[in-house]
Parts: C-alpha cells; structure tokens; sequence
C-alpha cells in the first residue's frame, strides 16, 4: 500500500515537471492582460489642478470634453470629493511658524542706515527714502519700503549679538541715480568696498563670513552688485525682485525672490467674475522679448484679448478689472510689476517667463491662483486659458482675495504683508552655527 501511495506521488510529480513551464507562462501573461487594462483605462484620465477629470472616449477628444470624474466618498452617497484649493501648503505650519518669528527673530542694521543726510554725501543712499509713495519709483518701490518698514520693526535690534541676521542698507536704486556712484561698474567698487568696510570695522561678517547678511535690492543692475567681492556673492543672501534661475549671481537655495509692486496707497475693490467680460489682457513694449513679440503677433487681433505694444487705449488699471486671465510676459527680466498688479486687482496671473523663481513659492501654492505656461505655448494661449472649467477659475479668483495681501505694502505694516512674508522668508534661513566673535 506504501509502495502505490509512492507510485501515484511520483507520477504527480512527473505531471508538475511537465505543466510547471506553462503555469509560469500563464502566470505571465495574465499579468500583462492586468498591466494592458490599467494602462488603456488610465490613457482616458489627465489630473488637472489636483483633481482628477475623465475624457468623454465617444467624443473628439478634446479639452473643452473634460468632465469632473465623480468619486465615492466614504459616505457612499456618490458626492464628489472635496478637493483642497486652498492657495497654501500648509496653512497651520506656516502660521505656526509665523507667530514664532514674530516672538524671537531680531536682525541687526548697519548703522550707516541711521546717519544724518547731511553727514556724508553717500548717506543718500543708506537712509530710507523720504516721499515711498512717488509714482517716479516705479518698479523700485519694493526696495525702499522694504528699509522703511524694517527700521521702524520691533525686529531691529541694537544688541548685535542676538541678531539672527545683518541688514547691509544701501540702495542700488538710489546708486543709479547718485552723480558720484551711477554705472554698473561703479556701483560693484562702492558695494565691494563697503563689504570690505563692514568686514574690517565689525566683527559680525566674519563671524559667519556673511552668511546671516543680506541686501535688498528691485534695480535690475543690482543683479551683478555683488560681483566683485566673492564673499558676498556666494555667502550672502540677496533679497531681489530679478529672482531668475538664468542669472549667474541668482542662487535660489540661498537668495529670495522679493514681489515687484508698483506704489499704491489703496486697497482696490475686487470687480467680480461676472462683470470680466475679456479674456486677456496685456499692455506692454515688445524690448528684446521673443515671447513678447509672438504674444502681439499671434493675438492682437483677436476679439477676446485687449492686447498692447505700448500702454493701453484706456486707463491701465481698468485691463485689468475687466479681464479674467492678466499676462505677465518676460521683458528684459523675468519680472515686473504685472504679476502683482494682477493679483491686487483680482485677475487671474498667467505667468509666460521660463526661469522666474516665483516670490514665496514654498509657502504659496502659485498653481491655485495662477497659471504658468511656457514661452514656447504662446501660440497654444488661447486653447489653454479656455480649457480651464469655470470653477476651477472660480477658485482661483477667490484665491487671489486671500493671498493678495501678500503682495501690498502699507505706510504701516500689517500682519502678512509683504514685508513680512520677505522676513518670513529669512526666519527659514536662520541656525547658522559662527565661530566666537
């Protein structure tokens, strides 16, 4: 009985050495029928701005055929799952953190922001400004109400050695237009020479070889500031508006990207979506931009877009009341004061500059209340901007009620501000280790 008990076993045995080839290929090729199902299946969804939308596979495939796929939530009553449009990453952390800044950070200036305009004939150009608000400041208002706001902070302290950072006040706005200190080259010398200064008279500098020091600056001739002293350069942290990726002294780990804001003392109302009744609106010079001149070439005489080379045939401000979608287009720099015209009038940004290290980018989510295309789509504007579903366009004007206040300056500073979103942005650059002074 053990011996037939033996034979069947063998002959099973046998049987599992001649199938065991094909079991392995059927194994095989169930798997890749798998693999070929979720592929086919997943060919008909694309994730557009963190929601999942189906094509119609009946229909011409298209973007206007996009529609909302309509997921179960937990409740099972087949509602669509509330997706997070918030403009922040994280809200709570940030403003976790923000209250913690607001408690501990103090920042040291140089003293030379303090002398008397009369001590020096370079003192122009370490004091605040006296009139910020001058419409002649243009594109620079930022730089100068960055000291302004800084200098009457309770962020300012007279005690060096408490200071988590080292504020070097000169103005490369005001350097331009000094008849002693006015070209790039010259300019390079006096801030060289000024580090140099600071280095020798203070022991601050050298104590982290100026990695907590940093300057503020919205001049595009700022960019190479800091060319000619090599510390300052790679140590130290530029706070600029010409925040490019393209640029050679442009160091996006360590520097800061500072929002462009033309002066303005008051808050504008919002015009809602409903009485935005163009789609596009630019006014601008073509300079050296070949996204620029595309963009006029291909659009200017489409209906739907208000389109200039130049200023505007109506007043500037109104492009932008009465336009959905507000074109920041890459000129000399990736940046202009566009972007933040844009969002303090409630037009939804479309930011067509390859390289811009956007302001505030690891706190804002720009894709919330933005969109960003690339310069080589320009001739795809119109089909992109049409294909964005009305909520998701809807969310996105609401988005730019809440984070504009980000992007204003006020006589007195106010909680979120820009002021203190570019402090902010130097609080996560703290915890340098220094050597003893």
């Amino acid at each position: 009985m053990g011996f037939c008990a033996f034979r069947k076993s063998f002959k099973l045995l046998k049987l599992w050495g001649f199938l065991r080839p094909f079991s392995v290929m059927l194994i095989v090729v169930v798997m890749v029928c798998v693999l070929l199902m979720v592929q086919t299946k997943m060919k008909n969804f694309i994730h557009k701005n963190g929601v999942f939308v189906q094509f119609d596979v009946k229909e011409k495939v298209g973007m206007k055929n996009l529609e909302l796929l309509k997921v179960k939530n937990r409740s099972n009553k087949g509602e669509i799952l509330s997706t997070s449009v918030s403009p922040y990453y994280d809200w709570e952390l940030f403003a976790a953190d923000y209250e913690e800044m607001m408690k501990t950070l103090k920042i040291f200036v140089y003293p030379d922001a303090f002398m008397s305009n009369k001590f020096s004939t370079f003192s122009s150009i370490f004091i605040p400004h006296t009139n910020p608000f001058d419409p002649k400041l243009g594109n620079y208002f930022s730089e100068h109400m960055f000291k302004i706001a800084l200098l009457g902070s309770s962020f300012v302290t007279k005690k060096p050695e408490e200071a988590h950072f080292y504020f070097m006040p000169f103005s490369v706005n005001i350097m331009r237009n000094h008849p002693r200190v006015h070209s790039a080259s010259a300019i390079e010398d006096f801030i060289a020479g000024y580090t140099d200064r600071v280095s020798s008279e203070f022991s601050f500098w050298n104590a982290s070889g100026g990695a907590d020091h940093f300057y503020v600056y919205c001049h595009s001739i700022g960019r190479d500031a800091a060319s000619k002293h090599q510390k300052l350069h790679h140590n130290s942290i530029q706070v600029t508006c010409s925040s490019s990726y393209f640029q050679r002294l442009y160091i996006s780990h360590k520097d800061i990207g500072l929002p462009q804001v033309w002066p303005r003392q008051h808050e504008e109302v919002l015009n809602p979506p409903d009485a935005r009744h163009k789609l596009v609106f630019f006014a601008g010079r073509v300079q050296n931009s070949l996204a620029r001149r595309d963009l006029l070439e291909l659009w200017k005489n489409d209906s739907s877009f208000d389109i200039f080379s130049g200023s505007s045939s109506f007043p500037y401000k109104e492009g932008f009341r009465r336009s959905r979608y507000c074109l920041h287009v890459k000129g000399y720099e990736v940046n202009t004061a566009r972007v933040s015209d844009a969002i303090l009038y409630g037009c939804v940004p479309v930011l067509i500059s390859n390289y811009y290290d956007l302001p505030l980018a690891n706190i804002l989510d720009w894709s919330k209340f933005s969109i960003i295309v690339n310069e080589r789509d320009v001739p795809h504007l119109k089909k992109i901007l049409l294909s964005v579903p009305k909520q998701t366009y809807l969310n996105m004007y609401k988005n730019l009620g809440i984070v504009r206040r980000h992007f204003a300056w006020y006589s007195s500073p106010k909680k979120y501000d820009s002021f203190h979103m570019i402090v902010y942005q130097l609080w996560l650059k703290r915890g340098l280790h220094r050597v003893d002074w």
